[in-house]
């Protein structure tokens, strides 16, 4: 716990604090002075993309009420017989109003088009595998994403924070990249992970959910997990 010691006035003192806040830092005044620690991870942070699907789902479920009633039949018929796979792999049932928000609500977050006349189901006749690799180059870690067979319209990319190489589960995973399909089979993804979360360090473990997005319908989402080791010497 570091101490502190901020300005005399109140008005400058709390611009300070504010300051300090922006920085992660938890300014506080305790016992013998002002000390600050490091605050914690907000339930809500409200980070850019969490406030872009804030505003994507009331836009787009405006818009059925200015659907035709052929286009709403259209819906209707395609979400009869129809599974929908959300982000966790699970395999749900959406009434035509719900598929029209969640297919869309998807396609917006992702900067996609939108569709009022529904998209044919998307059949993911093969399943491409997805390997996770972490190397160096130039002393630094590298994350590459190989991927083997062919893969349809995108991938998209989620990563969860670096975690401890002994811990086994994680369930939150934030909205990386969205990619095309690879010309030589491999992506980096090096760049958006760091930009993100930082460097991961030696004996992390970085932690990715993949699949495949076609017209707003994704496969079974593949979970990968790489450990950062010691640079060679």
């Amino acid at each position: 716990m570091a101490k502190f010691k901020p300005p005399k006035s109140e008005k400058e003192r709390r611009a300070w604090i504010k300051s300090q806040k922006a920085k992660r830092v938890r300014a506080f005044k305790g016992r013998y002075g002002w000390a600050g620690s490091a605050a914690p991870i907000p339930k809500n942070p409200q980070t850019a993309p969490q406030q872009d699907h804030r505003r994507n789902v009331p836009a787009v479920t405006r818009r059925w009420s200015t659907l035709t009633l052929n286009q709403c039949a259209a819906w209707r018929s395609l979400a009869a017989n129809t599974y929908f796979i959300t982000e966790t792999g699970e395999r749900v049932r959406r009434n035509c109003y719900q598929l029209f928000v969640r297919l869309n609500v998807r396609r917006a977050d992702l900067g996609l088009p939108q569709f009022s006349d529904p998209p044919a189901k998307a059949v993911f006749s093969t399943r491409p595998v997805f390997e996770l690799a972490v190397s160096y180059v130039a002393g630094r870690p590298a994350i590459y994403l190989r991927v083997h067979g062919s893969t349809a319209q995108y991938i998209v990319v989620q990563a969860a924070r670096p975690t401890s190489s002994g811990v086994r589960v994680v369930q939150h995973f934030p909205f990386l990249v969205l990619l095309a399909a690879p010309a030589d089979g491999t992506h980096d993804l090096t760049e958006p992970f760091v930009a993100r979360y930082g460097v991961p360090k030696v004996g992390q473990a970085v932690w990715f959910r993949v699949f495949q997005h076609t017209d707003g319908w994704i496969d079974v989402p593949q979970v990968l997990r790489a450990r950062v080791l010691s640079a060679p010497a």
